[in-house]
């Protein structure tokens, strides 16, 4: 008997026929497991690892047997989204060693030392977030910066008395401002790419929205830094900061070179991942010969973090941490997400509930605004800060394209709101990298960084009111004015 003529194949047939979900069911399903995440991470104060999971579970298994889809779909979907996230995985493990090897060298012991001596406490934030700004754009990763520079000013900003979640808003404000317009950067790359514009006009066109969130963000830290100057500052804590690291430590201010090198690597334009192996070999060659770490002790903290012993219980805990094991969490939290993220692309999800936005996006303002919250939306549902500049990009390509806006205004408004909101979110992969680099609890750290709470209102201004926006003519060119 022929398929075609057998019932019960006719109806697996039927069962197994793919379809798209209705906006209904991908409102449902999106719901549900964002609810789950943010109970379990907002109220019960847990790890987001275990819901996400379950949201994947939950979306697969309904994709599976209510949608048609194949195990196999799913499965492509996710090792396409691994494999596209697995330098990242690497650059964590990356990180974890330069920390530990930097503080067991004496690295950041000593920028502490020399920083303490040089910074004004009422300047001090402003300066930290402008340094922070100033590292990041030269090595194209706010991560590494935050992980290195940011590291160093919790500490000052300890001996002057300003509270570590400010501090951390300062140095994750400048480092995201660094990332966003540093073309050594993966999405300051990945936007334009997205959107269909060139790299360099991107660049040139985020300096608008990117500079005056800076200079809000500065003005903002410049008021707060004057109730730390003065007598606000705590002179014995600074010295009693100093004498410990004297201590622990062989100061040198040729350490400062290991730091220079790695910034003169990406000014050169070199990959990041062969940079900050650089970063990690040359600061255990300064462990060895400065410090005289052993070999044991060396591969000890680049796999499980230095510990610094002193009778501060402050200062142990800022000079210690880092290795490969500390950064498992932040590893194993990406993959959840990325798993998570990939199920909901491969089903549409996503670009269903959208589509529906731009139902109401009637003005250049409104349709930057759509950009916006889908990618504070995708970032909040999947973690990724590159989901929420892939998915995005690819729903409102063609409706700039068709409302004659040059490319450069969608790749801006991905990036003002897509790569810089991501440290916001407590289960992202960027705020595990924060939280795991300096400490501070995402929730804690939130309300100061403010580069990345003023970037996206900033891109919705400057759309609803004309200025920086571009149009494109005849000839497919940007220009100022629509013709």
């Amino acid at each position: 008997m022929s398929k075609t003529n057998n019932p019960e194949l006719n109806i697996e047939e039927k069962i197994r026929e793919r379809r798209e979900p209705t906006a209904l069911e991908s409102l449902l399903l999106v719901s549900f497991s964002l609810g789950i995440l943010m109970y379990n991470v907002v109220f019960l104060r847990g790890d987001p690892h275990i819901p996400l999971i379950v949201g994947c579970t939950v979306i697969s298994a309904y994709a599976i047997y209510l949608l048609g889809f194949n195990w196999e779909d799913l499965m492509d979907a996710i090792g396409n989204g691994i494999k596209e996230i697995a330098p990242t995985i690497l650059i964590y493990g990356i990180i974890g060693m330069m920390i530990a090897c930097w503080i067991q060298a004496g690295i950041i012991p000593t920028l502490i030392y020399y920083g303490l001596k040089i910074l004004n406490p009422k300047f001090f934030l402003v300066l930290a977030m402008l340094i922070c700004a100033i590292v990041s754009t030269a090595t194209g990763s706010s991560w590494t910066t935050v992980g290195t520079m940011g590291v160093v000013f919790l500490s000052i900003g300890a001996g002057f008395g300003v509270p570590m979640p400010i501090t951390a808003g300062a140095a994750i404000s400048g480092s995201y401002f660094g990332d966003k317009i540093s073309p050594l950067s993966d999405t300051t790359n990945l936007a334009p790419a997205i959107a269909g514009s060139n790299l360099f006009d991107h660049v040139r066109h985020m300096l608008v929205s990117s500079g005056i969130s800076l200079g809000i963000a500065g003005i903002i830290f410049l008021f707060m830094g004057f109730g730390y100057g003065g007598d606000g500052a705590d002179m014995p804590k600074i010295v009693e900061i100093q004498e410990t690291i004297q201590e622990g430590f062989n100061i040198n201010p040729l350490l400062l070179l290991v730091l220079v090198l790695v910034i003169l690597m990406g000014i050169l334009k070199q990959p990041a991942v062969p940079s900050l192996f650089l970063g990690v070999f040359a600061g255990a060659l300064c462990g060895v010969f400065f410090q005289g770490v052993s070999f044991n002790d060396l591969q000890i903290a680049l796999q499980y973090g230095f510990e610094f012993s002193s009778d501060s219980e402050m200062m142990n805990s800022l000079l210690s941490g880092g290795g490969i094991q500390n950064m498992m969490w932040s590893m194993s939290l990406t993959l959840c997400a990325i798993c998570f993220g990939s199920v909901l692309d491969a089903t549409n999800m996503l670009n269903i509930l959208a589509s529906k936005l731009l139902t109401v996006a009637k003005s250049t303002g409104g349709l930057i605004t759509c950009v916006v919250l889908s990618c504070l939306g995708t970032n909040i549902i999947t973690g990724d800060q590159y989901l929420a500049i892939i998915l995005p990009g690819k729903m409102y390509k063609k409706e700039f394209k068709d409302r004659g806006l040059a490319p450069q205004n969608l790749s801006r408004a991905l990036e003002d709101a897509g790569t810089v909101t991501s440290p916001l979110v407590p289960w992202s992969s960027c705020a595990a990298v924060m939280v795991a680099a300096l400490g501070i609890p995402t929730l804690e750290y939130l309300p100061y960084t403010f580069f990345s709470i003023v970037s996206p209102l900033v891109s919705i201004v400057l759309g609803f009111t004309g200025i920086s926006i571009l149009y494109t003519n005849k000839n497919n060119k940007a220009v100022k004015n629509a013709e």
